[in-house]
């Protein structure tokens, strides 16, 4: 079976958007827009700044990016020791081969671009030609190069910051060392050019931070932050001196460099460390993002000069374990992570996805703080198992989860996007153990939930009250590893390590039967359609269970792992499964025969196949996105066929992130290279021209459209003189003439010259030149830029200027230029419509004199023959395509 699966192609992964690397901005000077770029794996994302809406998706590289810069026109990645350019925002237009260490920093500058690694080597490389221009090599014991910065208006020079703290400035241009500075005694960790020319922002490793003028080698303030090394510096541009600084710990700092004090702090701006922090120039816009996954856009509009979040763009800070498609639509996707976060993806389009926060012991007591307990002692652990039904959700909360090493369960409102305000709990003599299966009714009204001590309880999820147990004490005497209810409330299925399938009755909670395991089950799925329970043992054997006959009906082996999660196809015919082996299988259960099977680089975790079954959702082991595969069955015929059991599967790449295609349309990053159709796709084809309408419709009713503008009453005199008389200036007062009144204009319009009369327009001199190079480009073009009225004046001029057809001047051989300019545009197949549009005024104006013209007469005919010819080849393309379209309109598909 080559290429993998038969059944499933990767389609996109969701929620990857950053990692640690710090960002890249850039300007697009024809979009007056900014653009972000953010590293995520082995290719680069570009955002818009406006909507934070993914525009492009660079190609993906051999190895993880570990630098990225930008300039106006390429993007520049470091991956290990090579350095690769990109154009477009998409492929490799340049590769840089000359680092033997894994390079760290890159700058670049002009059109060169400076790169350092970490042995010490700092390259100079001419960018269009990829050759070295200067290579200079620094002791990592004395001075290694940490930090590196181009000062404004400092031409060719370069600043580089080491981690021993001296700071060096070199002229790249010379390969001279220009001036060395002492430094503070800790190592640079980021180096910033301030709005202020020959003024620059250090961080150092100690956390303080240093305004410095390296001309005057004065330093002009400091401060110190509290939270450990500097990760970032960004100077804010449109008014208020602020400075912003980064941290370790995910807070940002807010320095006032004109008051030299504090003015804010945003905490736990991220999760992780901010790996770069960047002011949009001119506007109070902070860029931030960090390992997290996280991309931020801050406002500055609070009375303090606080910022607060504008937009967000944000998945799992850790990789996700637990995924479910909620909803019978399967367009949101939950999403629970080790970072203890329940999010929803969806996957229509980015806009639509929320957060649910983080799980939280008291929410009253997360509101107070301040009082004593920290944010981390109020939060609950990660989620380890969920359920979710969005029949009641409206209600009350829809979603119950577990949470690792905790007994009470948690309720989520998903469309509040916060955490319920029950934790369900068993009574006190009865709190032992902890949660490990949840399951809520089809009716949205109960959940039931099982414990590592044996127990099953039912709680109310309106009220949040414990409603009784399965059992008199316990219900398996082992930890309980599933739990489900049918459709109908009817009956309640446990599984527990004692290798025990039992069926209770819901409402008296009594045991009605039981099924002996041939091992401990591992985890339980239950299909309600179809009444199909399949149990994944220890033993990594998977079993079907009627729950109507209460036996197993199928039995599946073939993994080589532990089974971490399965699902039913929305029918009940598929059954997908995967394991710590690397595969994901599909068992046809109707055959009893495993049908597809594929592996993938990197373990999955968690499985789901959407209500409608378009798209199958994984999650894998280190990996924080989630992984999208197209169904293909539903686009065509699969011929699936029960493969062998020394199958071997093939690996399947993960499917990568795709560009909205909307966002794309807008901002594409083509700067000047966008596509231009050209003038005429075929030469058999017909291209009508790009006027508007009016330019070619309205030339046979122009008479019309005259008589119907033609003012109702003429222009009446006014009743009396200005009240000022109108004066000629000088020392003398005198009136002025009087003005010509209308009678004289007409008058003298009437008595012009014959020379002016004789003369030739533009058009027609162009169209007399074209005769003798058969090119009637020139005035045509010259026809185009009229107006209606305009185009009836110059066809009309043909024949007015010599007397008709019968002058003696040669103005009778304008009739058949026309005709040939006009045979020339159809045999073309361009300007389709204003060549029939020219050619029934030429008609209307001309129809007597050219019944006199033999030449012109001749011309029209060889025009009448091509107009037919090609009215028939178009005829027929119509026919075809009308038939086509009334077939595809009445038939039985």
């Amino acid at each position: 079976m080559p290429g993998g699966s038969s059944l499933f192609s990767g389609f996109r992964v969701l929620a990857l958007y950053s990692n640690h690397v710090p960002h890249a901005l850039r300007f697009h000077k024809k979009h007056r827009e900014f653009y972000l770029l953010t590293a995520a794996g082995k290719c680069f994302h570009t955002y818009n700044v406006n909507k934070l809406g993914i525009v492009s998706v660079s190609n993906s590289l051999s190895d993880d990016i570990n630098v990225l810069a930008a300039d106006r026109m390429l993007v520049f990645v470091a991956t290990g020791r090579l350095v690769s350019a990109f154009a477009r925002n998409k492929e490799v237009v340049m590769c840089y081969h000359g680092h033997e260490q894994e390079v760290r920093l890159l700058l670049p500058l002009g059109d060169q671009l400076v790169s350092a690694d970490a042995g010490g080597d700092v390259i100079v490389w001419d960018v269009q030609g990829g050759d070295i221009y200067l290579r200079l090599h620094f002791d990592s014991a004395s001075f290694s190069v940490s930090a590196m910065m181009h000062p404004s208006t400092y031409l060719n020079k370069v600043l580089l910051g080491s981690s021993q703290g001296a700071l060096q400035l070199w002229n790249i241009k010379t390969s001279k060392l220009l001036f060395t500075f002492p430094g503070w005694s800790a190592g640079v960790t980021v180096l910033q050019q301030s709005p202020a020319v020959d003024v620059v922002g250090v961080g150092t490793a100690t956390g303080r931070i240093i305004i410095h003028n390296i001309r005057l080698d004065e330093t002009l303030m400091s401060f110190t932050q509290d939270w450990g090394p500097i990760s970032s510096l960004a100077f804010r541009t449109d008014g208020p001196p602020i400075l912003a600084s980064g941290s370790p710990q995910g807070h940002i700092a807010f320095w006032d460099l004109e008051r030299r004090h504090l003015v804010t702090q945003q905490r736990h701006a991220h999760n992780t460390a901010i790996a770069a922090a960047t002011f949009l120039h001119g506007e109070p816009l902070l860029i931030t993002n960090g390992a997290d996954n996280a991309i931020k856009v801050w406002i500055f509009d609070q009375e303090g000069g606080g910022a607060r979040l504008l937009r967000c763009r944000q998945g799992h800070s850790a990789p996700p374990t637990t995924i479910r498609h909620h909803g019978n639509d399967g367009k949101n996707i939950l999403s629970a992570g080790q970072d203890g976060t329940l999010q929803s993806f969806s996957t229509v389009h980015e806009r639509f996805n929320k957060s649910l926060g983080h799980g939280s012991i008291n929410k009253k007591k997360e509101k107070k703080k301040k009082k004593g307990l920290t944010f981390e002692h109020l939060r609950l652990p990660a989620i380890t198992a969920l359920s979710s039904v969005a029949a009641r959700q409206s209600d009350w909360d829809g979603i119950v989860a577990c949470h690792r090493g905790r007994l009470a369960t948690t309720t989520w409102n998903y469309q509040r996007c916060t955490m319920g305000d029950h934790h369900l709990q068993p009574p006190r003599e009865h709190r032992t153990g902890i949660a490990t299966a949840v399951d809520i009714t089809s009716c949205g009204n109960f959940a039931v939930i099982g414990s590592s001590s044996g127990r099953v309880d039912v709680y109310n999820l309106q009220s949040g009250l414990h409603r009784g147990g399965l059992g008199a004490e316990r219900a398996h005497s082992g930890a309980v590893r599933g739990v489900a209810t049918e459709t109908l409330n009817q009956m309640t299925f446990t599984a527990g390590s004692d290798w025990l399938l039992k069926f209770w009755r819901f409402k008296t909670r009594k045991q009605e039967g039981e099924l002996k395991l041939p091992a401990a089950p591992a985890s339980m799925m239950l299909h309600r359609d179809s009444g199909m329970l399949a149990l994944a043992l220890d033993d990594f054997t998977l079993l079907v269970v009627d729950i109507e006959t209460r036996r197993v009906v199928r039995k599946f082996a073939g993994h080589q792992g532990n089974i971490n999660d399965m699902t039913f196809s929305p029918d009940g015919r598929w059954l997908v499964t995967v394991a710590m082996d690397c595969t994901i299988r599909t068992w046809d259960l109707p055959s009893g025969s495993l049908v597809d099977c594929f592996l993938v680089a990197m373990a999955p975790t968690s499985v789901s196949l959407s209500p409608t079954g378009d798209f199958l959702v994984t999650t894998h082991v280190d990996s924080l996105g989630v992984y999208l595969w197209t169904n293909k069955s539903l686009c065509g015929p699969v011929g699936l066929r029960p493969l062998p059991a020394d199958f071997l599967p093939t690996e399947e790449t993960l499917p990568g992130v795709t560009a909205d295609a909307s966002e794309q349309e807008v901002t594409s990053e083509d700067f000047d290279d966008a596509y231009e159709s050209a003038e005429q796709l075929g030469a058999e084809l017909v291209t009508l021209s790009l006027l508007p309408e009016s330019r070619w419709k309205s030339l046979m009713h122009l008479d019309t459209i005259k008589r119907r503008n033609k003012p109702s009453a003429p222009p009446s005199a006014p009743p009396s003189a200005p009240f000022f008389l109108p004066t000629v200036t000088g020392l003398t007062p005198r009136f002025t003439s009087p003005a010509a009144t209308e009678e004289t204009q007409l008058l003298q319009s009437r008595l012009l010259g014959s020379s002016l009369l004789t003369q030739r327009s533009e058009f027609l001199s162009d169209l007399q030149a074209a005769l003798q190079t058969s090119c009637f480009d020139r005035p045509l073009s010259l026809l185009k830029d009229c107006g209606p009225a305009a185009v009836s004046v110059e066809i009309t001029c043909l024949t007015s200027l010599g007397g008709g057809a019968t002058s003696t001047g040669g103005e009778a051989s304008l009739l058949p230029a026309f005709i040939q300019m006009i045979d020339s545009m159809l045999a073309s197949g361009r300007d389709f419509d204003l060549a029939q549009g020219y050619l029934a005024l030429f008609l209307k104006v001309h129809l007597r004199s050219l019944s006199q013209d033999s030449v012109a007469m001749a011309a029209l005919l060889g025009l009448s023959n091509r107009l037919e010819a090609g009215w028939a080849e178009l005829r027929t393309s119509f026919d075809q395509s009308m038939c086509l379209l009334s077939y595809a309109k009445s038939a039985l598909l």
